[in-house]
């Protein structure tokens, strides 16, 4: 199993400096990997409050990504990169550039998003997200893989075209978020891995689902990647060992760690965070 942190952005700060020590820090601790979700833009007050915590700052991930790569060996995760609200080729060349940059240490992770606010602003058809979203994942990989692409799809039209540079990857492993039964059926027929967040008690019925799924499709279960969240939040590190313990008997590959919403006001506090877990699940 790995071990991962998620990246505090909502309560980091734009600090250059705090950014660089905190992931600094969690690859001095031993983690692997650091997560990052995103969100292009906030909804305003005139929407209901059930959408406030998304007014929070969230970094852009690909951004964030390249100043990261400069300064860690972690392997990057967006959780979630909403992939129908971004053009595929922009998206293909932007992972591509990660990926070259941290010498093949991206993990893509992709969904099909909630948000309507953030699709009217960005020229996306909301409505369609569901099916563009699995001709998108047919594109990305085309793109990664081939030198040059010609293809005709719903949405997509490649001329004899590709990217230069290409990833090291190729393909750049795709994980995806969700927990309705489509989204379960779409990662066991198209994903390298699932995110979940769940507790592992709540998450069992899903991943006995999930590994239906992929029988059903000719694959082998054990091959779709488990990525789950052990939140600091929900307990002290005797929880968050039996949460973690839990999660590794459903077989998940990887575990990360969040330190967000404990109301730290400081960098050092995420920090101390992440410490104590690393710990506790050593111990």
């Amino acid at each position: 199993m790995h071990f991962g942190v998620t990246f505090p952005q909502t309560e980091i700060g734009t600090d250059p400096v705090a950014i660089r020590d905190y992931a600094q820090a969690a690859s001095d601790l031993g983690y692997s990997h650091i997560v990052a979700g995103e969100h292009v833009l906030s909804p305003g007050y005139t929407y209901p409050k059930e959408v406030a915590p998304y007014r929070a700052a969230f970094h852009e991930p690909f951004a964030l990504f390249g100043y990261l790569a400069a300064l860690t060996p972690l392997e990057l995760i967006p959780s979630v990169i909403i992939l129908p609200q971004r053009q595929t080729a922009l998206v293909a060349k932007q992972a591509a550039e990660i990926d070259v940059l941290t010498r093949g240490k991206l993990r893509l992770g992709i969904g099909i998003g909630w948000n309507p606010v953030e699709f009217e602003a960005l020229g996306m058809d909301f409505r369609t997200r569901a099916r563009l979203f699995e001709e998108q994942i047919e594109v990305l990989r085309l793109l990664w893989k081939e030198e040059y692409v010609t293809y005709k799809g719903a949405f997509h039209t490649i001329t004899d075209a590709g990217l230069n540079p290409r990833p090291v990857q190729r393909p750049i492993p795709l994980w995806i978020g969700g927990h309705a039964d489509a989204a379960l059926r779409r990662i066991a027929h198209l994903a390298d891995g699932w995110l979940p967040l769940a507790k592992p008690e709540a998450a069992r019925a899903l991943v006995e689902h999930l590994r239906l799924y992929a029988q059903e499709a000719g694959r082998d279960p054990a091959a779709i990647g488990i990525e789950a969240t052990v939140n600091a939040r929900e307990g002290q590190p005797d929880e968050w060992v039996r949460q973690t313990e839990g999660w590794r008997d459903l077989g998940a590959t990887h575990i990360t760690f969040t330190s967000t919403g404990l109301g730290f006001k400081s960098v050092s506090e995420h920090i101390e965070a992440i410490r104590r877990y690393k710990e506790a699940v050593q111990s």
